[in-house]
């Protein structure tokens, strides 16, 4: 079977480049290690697990954002790299920046809260937590390919996630630190839920945490005169509302 995949070595061209493979395995890891052992050496990509727990091995096949520990190929498919992340090479891609968004958006347990956490409470935030921050919502996300600074739908799940856990008593800190660049510039296309390996709705986490940001005072000021619902600046009505 032959097989493609997108490379990038900074030392030999600044340009990525296509190079064929025939290869035996099926699997896109198998596919991988067949190509880095057998056929070159100098060949490079991430992977750990094995098992779609640890994230590392996410790739693009043929543009969809896949772990390639699951996914079975075919003739001629193409392996990419993840978009929207720096390059290192071929396609190890440096994750510098999903360190910066989640510390920009303050991501984590802040402030600890000693309010009582029953199994429930604990269920509210199970999907959530099982992100294994793969990236392949970040990458497949068409902001995030226009806005360099967008948080992005990995680092906003783990905010609402943080945000219904009892654990957390920071709560509008967290809010005001993705207003901008954050939940409001999202366009709820649903890339992010459609790739996710792990079956998480980060566009469903967004537009959460839009409603609470709505009920702690904060409002979509890009959008502020979209919808009127009928009533001008007076309060008056304005049959031209909508």
């Amino acid at each position: 079977m032959i097989v493609k995949v997108k490379r990038f070595n900074k030392h030999k061209s600044s340009d990525q480049y296509i190079q064929e493979f025939e290869v035996e395995n099926s699997n896109a890891l198998k596919v991988l290690f067949e190509i880095k052992q057998k056929i070159d050496s100098t060949f490079a990509f991430r992977s750990s697990c094995k098992s779609a727990i640890c994230g590392s091995c996410a790739i693009r096949v043929n543009s969809v954002e896949k772990l390639a520990c699951k996914t079975q190929l075919n003739e001629n498919d193409l392996i990419e790299p993840l978009n929207n992340f720096k390059i290192i090479k071929d396609l190890i891609i440096n994750l510098e920046k999903n360190e910066t968004l989640i510390k920009k958006s303050n991501a984590f347990l802040e402030k600890y809260s000693k309010k009582m956490v029953t199994n429930e409470d604990i269920k509210q935030i199970d999907l959530q937590s099982n992100c294994i921050s793969c990236q392949s919502c970040y990458s497949s996300c068409p902001v995030a390919t226009v806005n360099k600074e967008f948080k992005g739908p990995t680092v906003l799940t783990k905010v609402y996630r943080y945000l219904e856990d009892k654990k957390e008593n920071l709560i509008k800190n967290k809010l005001e630190l993705i207003q901008l660049n954050g939940i409001w510039d999202c366009t709820l296309c649903g890339n992010c839920t459609i790739v996710c390996p792990q079956g998480i709705d980060s566009k469903d986490d967004i537009l959460k945490l839009r409603m609470k940001s709505l009920q702690n005072g904060y409002s979509d000021l890009s959008n502020k005169n979209s919808f009127n619902f009928g009533f001008d600046d007076n309060f008056g009505f304005n049959p031209n509302g909508f």
